[in-house]
This record gives C-alpha cells, sequence and structure tokens, in this order.
C-alpha cells in the first residue's frame, strides 16, 4: 500500500494504459482521479473502486482545454483536500501525423503534425501547470509522463509521434531540474517509455484480426528480445515506484518498460 493516503489524478483514465494506471494505483492503495472526456467510462471504473472499497472519482475534461483542468483540478480539491501526483497519460497518434512511404515528405501534412505535437506535448504540459501548481500546494509530490520507444530510435511512419514524444522527453528533463532547482526533493518528475503494448489505437497496424501478426508487428517481435507485446498490467510496477516515496532520490529520469526492444540492435 505504497500509495495509501495519496490522491493521484490520471488523465487519459479511460483509455487502454490509463485503465491499467488506475487499477495500479488503486491497489497500491492510492485515491485515484480518473480525468478523460468519455464520462461515462471514468464513471463506470470510478464505481467499480469505490464498490470495491477504494476512492475514485470520475472527471470529465479536454487535456487542451484550461478551464475543464481548472474545475476538475478545485472538485479534487473540495473532495479530498490535496493532490499529490499526476500521470500524463493522454496522448496517442492521429492519422494526420502518419507519413507513408509513398508520400512525398517534402509535402508533410503540417497541420497534422501540429495535431499530434499538441494533443501529446501540450497535452501533458497544460495538466502539468494545472495539477502540478495544486501538488506543490500539497508540498510534496510525484508527476510522471509517458514517453515512448519512438524517441529513442527511428519507427518509420510515425514522424508526428516522434516529434511529440522526443519533445516529452526533453520536458521532463528540463521541468524535473526547474522543480528541483525550486523545490528540492518535494516536487519530482520522470517519465515512462513503454515498448509495443496493444492499444485500440495501433492493434490493426500490428495484428491481424486472427491474432496474427501483420508485416509491421512481425518486425517489432523479431526485434524485441522478449519476442510479444508488453501488456498493460506490466508497466504499473515502474509507475507505482515513480509515484511513490521509494524514488524518492529519482527525477528527470525515463524509465523503459520494453522488453529489451530499445537495447536491441537486431543482432
Amino acid at each position: 500500500m505504497v500509495l495509501k493516503n495519496k490522491v493521484i489524478v490520471v488523465t487519459g483514465g479511460t483509455g487502454v494504459l490509463g485503465g491499467a494506471f488506475v487499477k495500479g494505483i488503486h491497489n497500491a492503495g492510492g485515491t485515484v482521479c480518473i480525468l478523460g472526456r468519455n464520462l461515462e467510462l471514468a464513471e463506470q471504473r470510478a464505481a467499480e473502486i469505490n464498490n470495491a472499497g477504494g476512492k475514485a472519482l470520475a472527471l470529465k475534461a479536454d487535456v487542451l482545454i484550461e478551464n475543464q483542468l481548472q474545475a476538475a483540478c478545485d472538485k479534487i480539491i473540495d473532495q479530498f483536500g490535496e493532490i499529490h501526483g499526476l500521470v500524463n497519460a493522454a496522448g496517442g497518434n492521429t492519422p494526420g501525423g502518419i507519413v507513408q512511404p509513398a508520400d512525398d515528405v517534402f509535402k508533410l501534412n503540417m497541420d497534422g503534425l501540429r495535431e499530434v505535437m499538441e494533443l501529446n506535448l501540450w497535452g501533458t504540459l497544460i495538466p502539468t501547470q494545472i495539477f502540478g501548481e495544486a501538488i506543490a500546494k500539497t508540498g510534496e509530490g510525484s508527476i510522471v509522463n509517458i514517453s515512448s520507444m519512438a524517441s529513442q530510435s527511428v519507427i518509420t511512419k510515425v514522424l508526428g509521434y516522434t516529434l511529440a514524444k522526443t519533445s516529452i522527453d526533453a520536458y521532463t528533463r528540463w521541468f524535473a531540474v526547474e522543480m528541483a532547482n525550486r523545490y528540492g526533493d518535494k516536487l519530482r518528475m520522470n517519465a515512462i517509455a513503454p515498448g509495443f503494448f496493444l492499444t485500440e489505437q495501433n492493434r490493426q497496424l500490428l495484428t491481424n484480426e486472427d491474432g496474427s501478426y501483420t508485416d509491421r508487428g512481425g518486425l517489432v517481435i523479431s526485434n524485441t528480445p522478449f519476442k510479444r507485446f508488453g501488456v498493460p498490467e506490466e508497466l504499473i510496477g515502474a509507475l507505482v515506484w515513480l509515484l511513490g516515496n521509494e524514488s524518492k532520490f529519482v527525477t528527470g529520469t525515463v524509465i523503459n518498460v520494453d522488453g529489451g526492444f530499445s537495447v536491441f540492435s537486431g543482432v
């Protein structure tokens, strides 16, 4: 129960990975605030936790709309009094940020790339501005961002996502140092870089209807020493550790949870 008495906000809490994060925080004793655009699903997940004897609150907000985030933050403070952690799990890819092999690389979809950047980068910065300030008022806490293998080596097609997640890594390091300079070890920021996990967004890219791998999925598996995709629950150990006091001397770090993908040369 390493997160007992800690109130943790999870943006993107209605997604596949966000759902695993929500359960993991609850199982570690934390009070979880489930933030997403799908209020019905957020309420369903919150009810499951509350019915099991835990504490959860469903919140509807878009991570790019400040007044919605501020309203959610105010509601959390009204109900629980303080906030101790933030997981910036909202994000993902969009068709406009993908560059196909037949596309002209000198006629990139700038609006599409910008959309992916805003969703992932600004969708991390803006919630941090709102909830991070509340954590600072609490006096101690941890912020965890979500990076990607795309920030560490080239993954074809996903240019917008690559730009966004590389920026997340830089932001994580910069903001960690800035918070340390201002608050000492009281406020920390780190990131988790998942390897390849099947989500609703990438399932059709990586697997066929019969469960076999697509050509792209096969390439991923061949470059993953564990020779399988990850399951969302395998991210929880790193997440809970980063949110809890056991990692109090850790900041500005990106932790890979990738089955060895990032260290394998393919040979």
